[in-house]
């Protein structure tokens, strides 16, 4: 696409000690096929050698600002304020984007002037790239708040792209929030702002055990106040609604705690959501394959120990991801 002036998509890279990723990260922004673009990178305080990996990067689509570290909300804040674009996405530091993706939510949004918010299918990655799952791969045209009020399907920070009015009418990411943030701006779009689907996985987020994302109790508390606030504010016919929410929290929290590093502390965890999961929907024990799954890799973070744990669970992640890929 022809290059004009003034960039249309800002991209936005928060990004803190992330010197093993972000050169990964950073090229998959500039090998868009989309390359109308300007790519604000800001370095929230990094001790390790981010900056100097960053500053190799040659490419006058590329800005480098850095402050002292404030977190990944304020980072966010600092970036829409130096964006130019008419649409804005974010990109964590870890994750990388297909080479279309801007390409085919841009088409998506030109294609639906109604809807504000692009966002695309996501699939889950190792710390060496290689594919380890399919995200949820749902697909929400229009309203999409009661959906998003259950779970977060756009399943992290780094999928949409949104119009940059409805971004600055929708305000600033919520630093109460933190490791939930991303999941209240969508909501909050979703309030007033339809959604639009690209039906492809095109955001590949690192499942890493050295990422903040792996702070599963962290993460329990942070979601656990966005869902208090999410329905303070719902309107009464959705109140019905809060137990699905919290089932579907802590199946998500269930299968994030068995990726973190075995021991019989993350196990018990482990069953502590799973049980959380049947207390407020108790339709999941109906769903066998899900429950089994579960059930099976708990025992064996209290039968196996740790290193023969690990060597089993790679062996399951291949076997589960060629079946994936065969079963499409």
């Amino acid at each position: 696409m022809k290059n004009n002036a003034k960039p249309l998509i800002s991209v936005i890279i928060p990004v803190y000690n992330g010197e093993k990723t972000i050169r990964e990260t950073i090229e998959s922004v500039l090998h868009q096929t989309y390359t109308n673009l300007e790519l604000i990178v800001i370095n929230d305080g990094s001790r390790d050698l981010t900056l100097n990996v960053i500053s190799s990067i040659k490419d006058s689509r590329l800005k480098i600002f850095s402050y002292q570290n404030a977190g990944v909300c304020m980072s966010r804040n600092r970036g829409i304020e130096r964006a130019q674009g008419q649409f804005i996405s974010f990109l964590n530091a870890d994750d990388t984007w297909t080479p279309d993706k801007l390409e085919a939510q841009l088409k998506a949004l030109e294609a639906n002037p109604q809807a504000s918010v692009a966002y695309s299918w996501v699939d889950y990655i190792d710390e060496y790239g290689e594919f380890i799952r399919h995200g949820n791969h749902i697909a929400i045209n229009g309203d999409a708040y009661e959906q998003l009020l259950i779970q977060n399907v756009l399943e992290n920070g780094s999928n949409p792209l949104i119009r940059r009015q409805a971004l600055i009418n929708t305000g600033i990411f919520n630093e109460s929030f933190t490791l939930a943030e991303d999941w209240d701006m969508w909501l909050r779009l979703a309030k007033r702002y339809d959604f639009v689907t690209v039906p492809l996985p095109q955001v590949l987020h690192r499942a890493s055990s050295c990422s903040v994302s792996t702070n599963i109790l962290k993460m329990e508390t942070a979601c656990l106040k966005f869902i208090e606030q999410a329905y303070k504010y719902a309107p009464k016919s959705l109140q019905n609604l809060k137990r699905k929410s919290l089932a579907s929290l802590y199946h998500y929290l269930t299968f994030k705690s068995l990726e973190s590093p075995s021991g019989q502390k993350n196990g018990a965890i482990a069953i502590k959501f799973l049980a959380n999961v049947i207390w407020n929907d108790l339709s999941v024990i109906i769903q066998w394959q899900t429950m089994s799954e579960a059930l099976f890799k708990i025992c064996m973070v209290f039968l196996l120990p740790p290193q023969q744990y690990q060597i089993l669970k790679i062996k399951l992640k291949i076997f589960f991801s060629r079946r994936q890929k065969v079963m499409g």
